[in-house]
């Protein structure tokens, strides 16, 4: 099995992960040209939109990238097609089957890496011909799943042959370590890069990620597509209206236009502002190439900690 590095050509085993309306070329280039692997999110947005920021980031790295295919955008078919006419390096997917998709991928060359939330889902992404997975645990920002990091990586390590990204509570050098010690072959994070000087959002979302503690976040949304943000009035809000047993169309209402509010706007109050729980960790904005080296100049120092302690016993 070929470790992450060696498949993808990049420095470190680290993925950025794909933020609706937050992952787009300044963020993703600065990834990559740090040695990780930028991934553009095209979310709901069309296949020109996409074409756009692959051009966009290319200007801007010579470096692997990846684009992330939302499977249940009604322009899923037309993105799959554009990744191919544009050379992109790797896919990753997630929200739905790429199944049908992953045979030209392959044939394009592209490196093909679905986001999965369970061990089943893995094998079942393995019969399709995926390079490898990332699994990511509830404790993600955005749109999770239901088991934990900590549960899930093993099983999911047990339940493939192929590489196993780790994703959900990434942040730091410990945390990448535990995702190796579980079996994870890399590691995928959104939260820190929310706050890299790189990321095209608005001020008062780096602040709300670096302001949080570590009981900040809190999940909106029904059980079937449950949401990670940070908590705000607008949040409070919704989760009382929820148990209250409000309908679908009066929490919609309340959460309408509300990650523009968040990433463009800054609104504190009304915004959505996705992030995981690990943002108790940030604290300070800094470059996307500095985040990233220095979680591996610690994992470095880490190990060496950890192996003299293990001697001693």
């Amino acid at each position: 099995m070929k470790n992450i590095t060696e498949l993808i050509n990049i420095k470190y085993p680290i993925f950025q992960g794909a933020m609706a309306n937050v992952s787009s070329a300044p963020l993703v280039a600065a990834v990559s040209n740090g040695g990780g692997l930028g991934i553009i999110a095209s979310s709901g947005n069309d296949a020109n939109w996409v074409r756009e920021q692959i051009r966009a980031t290319k200007k801007l790295t010579d470096k692997p990238f990846g684009v992330n295919v939302l499977m249940l955008s009604p322009h899923a078919k037309d993105i799959a097609q554009v990744v191919i006419e544009e050379k992109v390096n790797v896919v990753t997917t997630g929200a739905g089957n790429p199944g049908p998709y992953i045979p030209a991928w392959k044939e394009a060359g592209i490196i093909v890496i679905p986001v999965i939330p369970s061990a089943g889902l893995a094998r079942r992404m393995e019969r399709a011909g995926a390079d490898a997975v990332i699994a990511e645990g509830m404790e993600a920002g955005g749109h999770i799943g239901k088991m934990t990091t900590m549960a899930l990586i093993p099983q999911v390590v047990d339940a493939v042959n192929i590489p196993v990204i780790a994703a959900g509570g990434i942040g730091d050098a410990r945390s990448v370590l535990a995702a190796f010690a579980l079996g994870a072959k890399g590691v995928q994070a959104g939260t820190i890069f929310l706050a890299a000087e790189e990321t095209p959002i608005h001020d008062n979302y780096k602040q709300m990620v670096i302001g949080a503690k570590d009981t900040d976040t809190v999940v909106t949304g029904s059980d079937k597509a449950p949401v990670r943000i940070i908590k705000n009035q607008m949040s409070v809000q919704y989760l009382k209206l929820m148990n209250e047993g409000a309908t679908f169309e009066e929490l919609e209402k309340l959460t309408l236009g509300s990650l523009y509010k968040a990433v463009v706007e800054g609104n504190k109050d009304e915004g959505s502002f996705m992030a995981g729980q690990i943002a108790g960790i940030v604290k300070e904005v800094r470059p996307a190439k500095t985040i990233i080296e220095e979680i591996f100049n610690d994992l470095e120092k880490l190990v060496e900690s950890i192996d003299v302690l293990w001697k001693q016993q």
